[in-house]
């Protein structure tokens, strides 16, 4: 019999005062995968992940984790997953970073190595420092090695890179792509757009508690987006012959002497078009590019309301002319 997915949400809905954060989604992690929950905030992030985890209740609903239920099975979830909180350590803040780790090492029946674990998120070199006087990026590091040290089948990290510097950073996308590469399912909650496209195989797009798109990075960049061709040749090309060897629909421009611009669905079929044209004419294409729309120029599209026009400020009422002195 085939494994339980990781994660099986369906018509999940969660209110507080009335309001619903949780509106009906529906998605699930495959095993082994990493899903990307993107959204602003108040969309819904951190709530869909606090029901998985157990540590709030749906209203209704059904969500297995692991093919556990995360309220009622608890006790036999817990040691598999591993969570990664928004904010950190919590209130360990007295504690020395190696003391920390191994105290949640003890909790484990087979936990990985605490300082080996240490010098894999680049922490070795403070294992004596207390907590509280690590840095925010330091912290996050030793949350994400919290999350790790019970050797996890899931892990969810939520805003994990939050006050990282670049290279910390790249350093824990690494971390993240290994554990991937063994195994582990990750359901990762970022405002990291490009943290998303570089990790994720699927994305979940979240706005005011539903979902608004979700696929992998490839499919949302690429559908419905028109995308650009750029390419340098001889100033003068006649683009309106190039316009019509092309798909219908593309749009092509020369904004600066030999500079050329393709607009439209870019497919194989439009670059074979482009080369074509431009070989049968003995013209030489140099440095064409492509250029897609990113995940962030998606997620704006879909989550960010555009800006109402300010309306014009009408003119003033013409001023009275002052009386003159003694009443003349």
């Amino acid at each position: 019999m085939p494994a339980a997915a990781a994660v099986e949400i369906t018509d999940l809905v969660k209110r507080y005062a009335g309001r619903a954060a949780v509106d009906g989604i529906s998605l699930t992690v495959a095993r082994g995968e990493l899903l990307a929950l993107l959204g602003t905030n108040g969309a819904g992030k951190t709530t869909t992940i606090e029901i998985c985890e157990g540590f709030r209740r749906a209203d209704s609903g059904r969500v297995r984790v692991l093919g556990l239920d995360p309220v009622t099975d608890s006790d036999q979830l817990r040691p598999k997953v591993g969570v990664m909180l928004q904010d950190g350590v919590g209130g360990y803040t007295g504690a020395r970073a190696l003391e920390l780790l191994q105290l949640f090492a003890s909790y484990a029946a087979h936990p990985l190595d605490a300082a080996d674990l240490l010098e894999e998120v680049g922490l070795a070199d403070v294992a004596s420092t207390p907590v509280k006087r690590l840095s925010g990026g330091q912290q996050q590091r030793l949350s994400l090695a919290m999350a790790l040290i019970s050797r996890p089948e899931l892990l969810f990290l939520d805003e994990p890179t939050a006050g990282m510097d670049p290279q910390a950073r790249r350093g824990t996308w690494d971390l993240i792509r290994r554990l991937r590469r063994d195994g582990v399912s990750i359901v990762l909650s970022t405002h990291y757009l490009d943290e998303a496209e570089e990790l994720a195989d699927h994305v979940v797009m979240l706005h005011a508690g539903r979902i608004v798109a979700e696929g992998s990075p490839a499919e949302l960049t690429r559908a419905g987006s028109a995308g650009q061709v750029r390419f340098r040749a001889p100033a003068g090309l006649p683009v309106a012959d190039l316009r019509a060897a092309l798909p219908a629909g593309t749009q092509v421009s020369e904004p600066a002497a030999g500079r050329y611009l393709v607009a439209g669905e870019v497919t194989p079929a439009l670059l074979a078009g482009i080369t074509s044209w431009c070989a049968a004419r003995d013209v030489l294409a140099e440095g064409l590019s492509v250029e897609r729309r990113s995940l962030e120029d998606v997620f704006l599209a879909l989550a960010v309301p555009p800006v109402p026009p300010v309306p014009p400020v009408p003119p003033l009422p013409p001023v009275p002319p002052l009386p003159r002195a003694g009443g003349r």
